[in-house]
């Protein structure tokens, strides 16, 4: 318990009171006396009735487990035994840095229990906990506050999000490339023979299999669907730039969530899916796995990846994959890069990769350098940041322009785009036979 701000500026007026009667009317002290005399009584009795008011129970709630970018809702019921609950009670949490304290919502039943639910926002992977709870709330007369802390210890996993697997928006994207209830393969235009089907008006006569029609003496056309079974190395950069946070939390959690999308859709097409990652060093390497039994490793050991401060070193970590590699493949390489000069080992490694592999690029884009470009204010700071917010961009779309004519496909996308990008890039090309 300790003094409420009110009895502070009332122990305070009180003081100064003293003192001015004091030095003016000396004969006025008993009637000061007397005045602090009701002052430290009623302190007391409110002191008393505050300790002798019945005993709170408390509940809390956090969900076990938390896709990072997302909010856990942590909720706190309060209920007293005997009595009725106090009218304004401040809640506060002690909770680890990684899950910031939003919005707080509280919802109060006449006579019953007091319901508040905070949201915590989950900015990194990790295992994180909720310490300690602290409450405080004022006596009757407001002359004394009370606090209470509340050992909580409730830990929540924060883990990649795979909400777009879940929701089953990735199936929705990837049924062109799927066979399943609505049969939606990219038939006549694939490399990996499907079925024989008799010829009909409108069918494009080079599909004519002229052999097998001549031993059924009917025209017959091969029909092609996109091959299956290629390997696809999910491979990402861990290094000190993808640590950086944009829009919330961190370049390499949105890399990873776009990555495990990315292995749901390739094991729904059919394909296999590795995962490499490194930084100063290589540091992973699952070998390809079909889609669907790659998934959960995949998950297991991306949750497990950890931030870096180290600068990324693109020779030695390119190199590596490309000597653990025995077939073609698809390689996904999510990285970023600060100007056009220090992309240049960069874009050497990943031209020596794309001789034989096909290589797409992924890197993100800070959506607030396509604000500051244009800014609405005319004054030096502004435009000075407009001019340095242009090289950048500048800066970037040469270097992914040299990617492009080396033959590698690349991906520039803003946070929020990422993953739905990725899919339907790698939609184009399963059905382009790219790989």
């Amino acid at each position: 318990m300790r003094p409420s701000s009110h009895l502070i500026a009332l122990v305070l007026a009180m003081a100064a009171l003293t003192v001015i009667v004091s030095v003016w009317w000396r004969d006025m002290s008993m009637p000061l006396v007397f005045l602090w005399v009701v002052l430290a009584v009623v302190t007391a009795g409110d002191l008393v009735f505050l300790a002798l008011s019945g005993r709170m129970a408390v509940d809390v709630d956090l969900p076990p487990q938390g896709f990072v970018g997302h909010a856990a809702p942590f909720t706190i019921v309060i209920n007293r035994q005997d009595g009725k609950l106090p009218e304004a009670i401040d809640i506060r949490l002690d909770a680890a840095p990684e899950l910031v304290i939003g919005e707080r919502r509280m919802e109060r039943a006449d006579g019953g229990p007091v319901k508040t639910s905070f949201d915590l926002q989950l900015t990194r992977r990790g295992q994180f906990s909720v310490r300690e709870l602290w409450l405080k709330w004022p006596s009757r007369l407001r002359l004394i506050d009370r606090i209470v802390r509340l050992p909580v210890a409730r830990e929540i996993s924060v883990v990649p999000d795979i909400s777009p697997v879940l929701s089953g928006a990735i199936k929705t994207q990837i049924l062109p490339l799927k066979a399943g209830q609505k049969d939606l393969r990219l038939r006549g235009e694939g490399s990996e023979f499907h079925q024989l089907r008799e010829f009909a008006d409108g069918m494009d006569p080079r599909s004519i299999d002229w052999k097998r029609s001549a031993r059924m003496r009917s025209l017959v056309v091969r029909e092609m669907r996109a091959e299956r079974n290629h390997q696809i190395i999910l491979c990402i950069d861990s290094g000190r730039l993808m640590a950086e946070q944009l829009g919330g939390f961190t370049k390499l959690d949105r890399a990873i969530n776009a990555a495990l999308a990315m292995c749901w859709g390739a094991g729904l097409a059919g394909d296999l899916v590795g995962f490499y990652s490194f930084d100063s060093r290589p540091r992973l390497f699952v070998p390809a796995l079909p889609g669907r039994a790659a998934f959960p490793r995949l998950q297991t050991v991306c949750a497990g990846l950890r931030y870096e401060t180290q600068e990324t070193n693109h020779t030695l970590g390119l190199t590596h994959l490309s000597g653990r590699l025995k077939r073609r493949s698809l390689i996904v390489i999510f990285s970023d890069f600060v100007d056009a000069i220090t992309a240049e080992l960069m874009i050497e490694n990943i031209q020596v990769l794309a001789r034989h592999h096909f290589i797409v690029y992924v890197a993100l884009r800070d959506p607030i350098l396509a604000k500051l470009v244009e800014p609405e204010e005319t004054t030096l700071d502004a435009i000075a940041r407009s001019v340095a917010a242009r090289q950048i961009l500048q800066e970037r779309r040469a270097v992914m322009e040299k990617l492009a004519r080396l033959g590698v496909l690349c991906l520039d996308s803003t946070p929020e785009a990422l993953t739905s990008d990725l899919i339907a890039r790698y939609i184009e090309i399963k059905s382009r036979e790219m790989i």
